[in-house]
C-alpha cells in the first residue's frame, strides 16, 4: 500500500510513520510543502535506524503524486479525515490502495475534500471534545485494519 502524507508538519509523527512503513513494507509518500526538512534530527530519531528499509518518495504537489500513480497498478484512493461520513470499517482495502492523510493542524486541503468526497473515511472518536487523533496513530490504525483484511482474504 501507499501511505501518503499531504503537507505533514511534525517530524516526529512522520518519523514514526516511516518506521511503521518499514515494518509493514508499505511505501511512504510525502506531498510538499513539508513542515520540516528531511534531514531533521527529530525525523531521523523517530525513524530510528530503519530508514534504510523505508521506500519513500517526495512529491512537489498532489498532481505529481497522481502522475506517479499512473505507472503503478491501479488502486483506490482513500482519504482519512474527521469530516467523513463513512467509517474505515465500511470499505475493503487492497494492496495497491493509497491511504491519504492531511497535516496535523489543518487536515486535508479543501480541494481534496471536494474532489474525493465519496472516498473520505473516518476513524470514530467517541469523546465529542476530542477533535482528532494523532497522525501517526491514525496511520497505524488504518494500516493494521487493511492488514487484518488481507489476512482474512487469505484465510477465506
Amino acid at each position: 500500500m501507499n501511505i501518503v502524507l499531504v503537507h505533514p508538519e511534525i517530524p516526529q509523527n512522520s518519523g514514526n510513520i516511516a518506521r511503521l512503513c518499514a515494518a509493514t513494507e508499505n511505501s511512504l509518500h510525502f506531498v510538499e510543502p513539508l513542515g520540516f526538512e528531511l534531514s531533521d534530527k527529530y525525523l531521523k530519531r523517530a525513524g530510528l535506524d530503519y530508514w534504510q528499509f523505508v521506500d519513500f518518495s517526495v512529491h512537489a504537489s498532489w498532481n505529481d503524486y497522481l502522475e506517479h500513480l499512473e505507472t503503478k497498478p491501479e488502486g483506490q484512493l482513500w482519504f482519512f479525515t474527521t469530516k467523513a461520513c463513512n467509517s474505515y470499517y465500511q470499505v475493503q482495502f487492497s494492496k495497491n490502495d493509497s491511504l491519504i492523510f492531511g497535516s496535523e493542524s489543518a487536515g486535508l486541503p479543501e480541494e481534496l475534500h471536494r474532489e474525493y468526497a465519496e472516498q473520505r473515511l473516518k476513524i470514530k472518536i467517541d469523546q465529542p471534545g476530542v477533535r482528532s487523533l494523532n497522525l501517526a496513530n491514525a496511520v497505524a490504525i488504518s494500516v493494521y485494519e487493511a492488514r487484518r483484511q488481507f489476512e482474512q482474504q487469505v484465510l477465506s
